[in-house]
């Protein structure tokens, strides 16, 4: 959706609008592309970066028992396409491989030149839960592990879907809509929450968002002590679940583009360091073009709770 088309659905809803003038707000009306005060995690020292998708760093801070030195850290994005394109686009990248179960990098390749040494995508077809519409956290543990095989002599970065929607970590049940279902709604959860089409108590969204980063966490952990050297956990954005937005202060849910509140850019970033640090060597990128379908890219996303 373009740059008019998005201006034009938000005059036509109030509440978009306002999301629409705090995002000009925040982007000082157009003067910046991402939040200039965030850290750039691709300059830190690491061997392994794992990402977990929409995780705030009071969530993580509350629910992980991670080993580590855990500090505060901003992100100079509040979506994965402005994580991607502000920390990615156009950077040598050739001594990192990039596994990941979110396919905006894919979704976005014609506009983001990710010089990587290699991608590996796992939610294709034999990464992808279809009963849960997302990538499952043991799956991208699976292809991790299966990638340091691959490539002994590079970082990777490993980008966990999870605890960003749909929710798979919690039975929990409810009237106002099946969240569980990614075939539910053609409106991702937080755009219902967001226009009050759905009356849920914010204590049970949390139980259901927690759900989903207690899934992931035993996995994340098992990927960091395979794998060893010197791991960073951290996160892309965050994600608001109800709270006042700024500078206008309606509720705010999910993770608009361009918005950057303390819910939307704070996140973890967690420090662990077992065994002996790996040998990095950068390499041709891998070019191989194995772009999927447009089609199954769109179906992915939606799933995801993507609307656009």
């Amino acid at each position: 959706m373009d740059t008019r088309s998005r201006l034009s659905r938000a005059l036509r809803t109030p509440i978009l609008f306002c999301r629409h003038a705090n995002r000009l707000y925040h982007r000082r009306f157009g003067r910046r592309e991402c939040n200039e005060d965030g850290v750039d995690p691709f300059e830190a020292d690491w061997d392994n970066l794992f990402v977990l998708d929409a995780c705030r760093y009071d969530m993580f801070e509350r629910r992980a028992e991670l080993p580590g030195r855990l500090e505060r850290a901003e992100s100079r994005a509040s979506t994965t396409v402005e994580f991607l394109r502000a920390n990615v686009d156009g950077r040598d990248l050739s001594d990192t491989v990039y596994v990941t179960a979110n396919p905006q990098l894919s979704q976005h390749r014609e506009s983001i030149d990710a010089r990587f040494a290699a991608v590996v995508d796992v939610w294709r077809a034999d990464g992808w839960s279809n009963e849960h519409g997302t990538v499952l956290p043991e799956t991208v543990t699976e292809y991790a592990l299966q990638a340091a095989e691959e490539y002994p002599n590079k970082r990777l970065v490993v980008h966990y879907m999870q605890p960003h929607y749909p929710f798979v970590g919690s039975d929990a049940d409810f009237d106002g809509g099946d969240f569980s279902d990614p075939e539910a709604t053609e409106e991702n959860v937080w755009v219902q929450l967001l226009q009050g089409q759905t009356d849920v108590d914010r204590d049970e969204i949390w139980e259901l968002y927690d759900g989903n980063l207690d899934r992931a966490l035993p996995h994340v952990e098992d990927a960091m002590r395979e794998l060893g050297g010197k791991t960073i956990v951290t996160a892309d954005h965050g994600n608001m679940v109800g709270e006042r937005a700024f500078p206008i202060p309606f509720r705010e849910w999910g993770h608009p583009r361009g918005v950057y509140t303390p819910e939307l850019v704070d996140v973890p970033w967690l420090v662990y360091e077992s065994g002996a640090r790996r040998t990095i060597r950068a390499a041709t990128p891998d070019d191989r073009d194995e772009s999927p379908d447009d089609d199954v890219v769109a179906e992915r996303l939606r799933d995801l709770g993507y609307a656009e």
